[in-house]
């Protein structure tokens, strides 16, 4: 599979600060930075740190950041999924899965989410792959953006529309829990035949059970 990773970087206007939106980055570099401290949608910011390093150095793991000066204010980490879901079943190598995308109240809005997803997008060899994002409704900020879950869900799906993933189908348990969640994917350019009906066989496993 392949896993070159060629760097792209992309100046944002901002009210509060222009950031640079800028990846795939390595682990090395992404140790020097420091982390800020709201960036907590999925674990502690220091957790949340040591993990980003962690799986910028996977072969297949990039990691796209925002960064204010010598801060990262956002982040998108792409890896493969998680070995206790369904999408690593087939254990495909040009499967990868938009695992967590969080950028710093501060920083939010003026497109530095659809920014983020655009730069992550950039790398030709994105093309290789399907790349996939589950978004549940539980992980959202809501409270903080005081959107209610469909006006979260529309943004939501715009940002990652910018990176050309759109809405798919499937009947995965967790999804299928709350008409607000979603799987959302892209499929590479030069992803063949084969894959892609191999995704759609994992997007429907419970077609025959009745």
């Amino acid at each position: 599979m392949n896993h070159s990773k060629t760097y792209n970087a992309m100046e944002v206007k901002h009210k509060n600060g222009n950031v640079i939106i800028e990846g795939p980055i390595p682990g090395s570099e992404l140790a020097n930075y420091e982390f800020h401290k709201d960036l907590v949608a999925f674990r502690p910011p220091e957790q949340q740190h040591k993990a980003l390093i962690e799986i910028a150095d996977l072969p297949e793991g990039r990691i796209i950041i925002v960064r204010d000066m010598n801060e990262i204010v956002g982040y998108a980490t792409f890896l493969y999924p998680d070995p206790l879901e369904r999408w690593s079943q087939g254990n495909m190598k040009n499967l990868i899965e938009l695992g967590a995308i969080e950028v710093a109240p501060k920083f939010r809005g003026g497109g530095v989410g659809k920014a983020l997803l655009e730069v992550s997008m950039m790398d030709d060899a994105m093309e290789d792959f399907i790349v996939i994002t589950t978004e549940y409704y539980w992980h959202w900020d809501l409270k903080g953006t005081k959107l209610n879950v469909w006006e979260y869900r529309k943004v939501m799906e715009k940002m990652m529309n910018a990176g050309g993933l759109e809405y798919y189908a499937t009947d995965d348990p967790e999804i299928s829990s709350h008409p607000a969640n979603c799987l959302m994917a892209k499929i590479g350019k030069r992803v063949d035949q084969e894959s892609v009906q191999q995704f759609d066989s994992l997007r429907f496993m419970n077609r025959y059970m009745y």
